[in-house]
């Protein structure tokens, strides 16, 4: 039996294993730990891996799976909305960065045609880190994520030229005009079959297989088609990924996708880790060893340009400052389809052995930098836009118009651009209740400015939007962003401006719950934990457990994992909340440099002072009910106060100084 396979395949898992769990404890990207895996085991360092086609033909079909998902997650609605970025977009970032690629190519005593081929394979982008790592922020669907998965797509639909095109740059002269002729009738059939399968086939396809109620049916059929039209567009002249892309599109609209979405996430995460192996296994180490200032000189420039350029597109799309930053660095690097077209290149000679490995060198090295590059974005967004910057460079070209909104007091601020936030405000404007919609996606402000609803563009980070907002007159604000750091940062802009707001925060891990708290929110619901709450209460009411046992069973089980304490002090406090509606309960973190730390809670006198009441103390995730009075408050320490809302606010203030 050959199990040559089977043992490079181990070997992959257990080194990528013992990689990840270092670079989770430091908090590096496990895209790295993948690639770092692939250079680990390459044919260029330890040479342990005997089977790297196998490798690369499981890495292929990561990036199909990844695809798929991604389609899944978008729709055709979507994507013919962003139609303008995929082509006028998606063309003006390749054709700029080519061309200025090709100019700094001359630089490297390049002939004009090997300068040409490496300015275009240098504008494509990583399709499968850049959409890895919007799928992890949940920012696949923000205005700037739009903008990159236009671009990307468009470069991926741009691969199939550059391969019919990279002949004629060795010498040779193939029919390229009949060529690209077939090839726009193939695409034409193709959207076709696509927009039929969306509108028609699929769901009643996906209507019959979910009949049988086969997890293994249903999960067999989505492969099926994933793969099946990965197929169809790879025999038809295309990449596989665009199929499989394609394929994600099918089912997107039907009430099916969401099923299909979790049966694929396991097999896809799998694969995907193979594609980043498979590129980690190219880079050769002694080449990079050879010629050091060569590789760092032209990473930089290509790194540069990209961000430049790509930027700069999302500038002239319409995009602020800030999205146009966050655009530029999220197409910085070089992607995995010019792997594919260099090859091709290097078999027509239209590149020599040492500008493929210095390509090769390149891309890896951008490649493995994205993720960092990611993650300050933001951060350096923020920064540069302290500089006095013009004012149409800040706002974009194309700003959106700003609704008039009245002075409101006691209103709710909804802060997120989310189905979620859009549903609540739905449901507030439905009973009546005065409320402001922060988003920060002008495609989806422009959409409910339509409607008259009283939203506004912006960055909910910036204390100018939030001021438009009147959250400092506002009695509670809603903070549902999905990115963590972005809600924290969210938090304390708030607490800076109002002392008294009630503040709710949607996070997606309980582990994020006491940071949030920290900050300054009122109440934080993590997701994953909370739907899982909701299905065992379903459970207990199907069990017929008593209703009084459920609520302390619920209660307990929030205890012990993020201690809400304020469910419980509800429970036995309810009649107290009947008479006495205008009392609240806060938790408050006590500041690091607080003239109260090292002081007992009887030195407070906040009872006597400000007529609040401590009802509990959370020390080290450990919740201490009615602490004593001779309790010295130390550094970490959260009180529960309970108390009106200005009172619990001139504490805040005392607690301050």
């Amino acid at each position: 039996m050959e199990t040559s396979i089977l043992k490079d395949i181990v070997i992959i898992f257990a080194l990528a294993t013992l990689v990840n769990l270092v670079f989770t404890k430091l908090k590096i990207p496990t895209i790295i730990g993948y690639m770092l895996t692939g250079i680990l085991v390459g044919p260029h360092l330890l040479a342990i891996i005997h089977q790297p086609h196998d490798i690369e033909i499981m890495a292929e079909i990561g990036v199909i799976l990844l695809m798929f998902t991604i389609g899944l997650e978008f729709s055709l609605h979507h994507l013919f909305r962003i139609r303008k970025i995929v082509f006028i977009g998606g063309f003006i970032q390749l054709f700029l960065t080519a061309g200025v690629t090709m100019v700094l190519g001359r630089f490297y005593d390049l002939n004009w045609n090997s300068a040409i081929f490496i300015g275009f394979i240098t504008a494509l982008s990583s399709t499968a880190i850049v959409l890895k790592l919007l799928q992890e922020r949940s920012e696949l669907s923000s205005n700037y994520g739009r903008t990159v998965l236009g671009i990307l797509i468009f470069q991926d639909l741009i691969v199939v030229p550059m391969l019919l095109f990279t002949p004629f740059l060795a010498g040779e002269h193939p029919a390229i005009g009949s060529q690209l002729i077939i090839l726009s009738i193939k695409a034409v059939i193709i959207i076709g079959i696509v927009y039929a399968g969306n509108h028609w086939l699929m769901p009643k396809l996906l209507y019959r297989v979910a009949l049988t109620k086969n997890p293994e049916l249903f999960l067999m059929f989505i492969l099926l088609i994933c793969l099946a039209f990965a197929l169809l567009t790879y025999q038809m002249g295309m990449s596989l990924a665009i199929g499989a892309f394609l394929a994600g599109l099918m089912i997107s609209e039907t009430e099916y996708s969401h099923n299909a979405f979790g049966h694929i996430i396991p097999f896809k995460d799998t694969f995907t880790s193979f594609f980043f192996v498979s590129i980690g296994m190219m880079l050769d180490g002694g080449f990079i060893r050879e010629n050091p200032g060569m590789v760092i000189l032209t990473v930089c420039m290509v790194i540069m340009a990209k961000v430049f350029i790509a930027g700069g597109t999302g500038f002239i799309l319409g995009h602020t400052f800030k999205g146009t930053v966050l655009v530029g660095i999220a197409l910085g690097q070089v992607g995995e389809f010019s792997f594919i077209v260099a090859k091709v290149g290097l078999n027509y000679e239209v590149i020599t052995p040492y500008f493929y490995q210095l390509f090769l060198a390149t891309a890896i090295i951008t490649m493995s930098l994205s993720p960092f590059l990611f993650r300050v974005a933001r951060p350096l967004a923020d920064q540069l836009l302290k500089l006095p910057i013009p004012k149409n460079l800040r706002e974009g070209l194309f700003p959106l118009p700003q609704v008039e909104l009245p002075d409101l007091k006691n209103h709710v601020v909804f802060i997120g651009k989310d189905s979620r936030s859009h549903n609540m405000a739905i449901m507030a404007s439905h009973n009546k209740i005065p409320y402001i919609a922060i988003v920060f996606d002008p495609a989806m402000v422009q959409d409910r400015l339509k409607k008259h609803e009283p939203v506004l563009y912006g960055d909910a980070v910036n204390e100018p939007i939030l001021r438009k907002a009147h959250i400092d007159t506002a009695e509670v604000a809603v903070v549902s962003v999905g990115d963590l750091i972005t809600a924290m940062a969210i938090i304390e802009k708030i607490r800076l401006i109002s002392k008294h707001i009630h503040i709710i925060v949607r996070t997606k891990h309980v582990t994020d719950v006491e940071d949030l708290y920290k900050l300054g929110a009122n109440e934080v619901i993590p997701e994953e934990f909370e739907t899982g709450i909701d299905i065992f209460e379903r459970i207990l009411i199907k069990l017929l457990v008593p209703r009084n046992l459920i609520d302390v069973t619920i209660s307990g089980i929030r205890d012990d994992n993020y201690g809400i304490f304020r469910e419980r002090v509800k429970k036995r406090k309810s009649q107290v909340y009947r008479e006495l509606p205008n009392f609240e309960i806060s938790a408050v973190a006590v500041p690091e440099l607080s003239s109260a730390m090292g002081h007992t809670i009887d030195y407070l006198k906040l009872k006597k002072n400000y007529e609040v009441i401590t009802v509990a103390l959370r020390r080290n995730n450990l919740l201490i009910e009615h602490p004593r009075k001779e309790t010295i408050l130390q550094k970490g320490d959260i009180l529960y106060l309970i108390g009106k809302p200005e009172k619990i606010a001139e504490v805040i203030g005392f607690l301050s100084l």
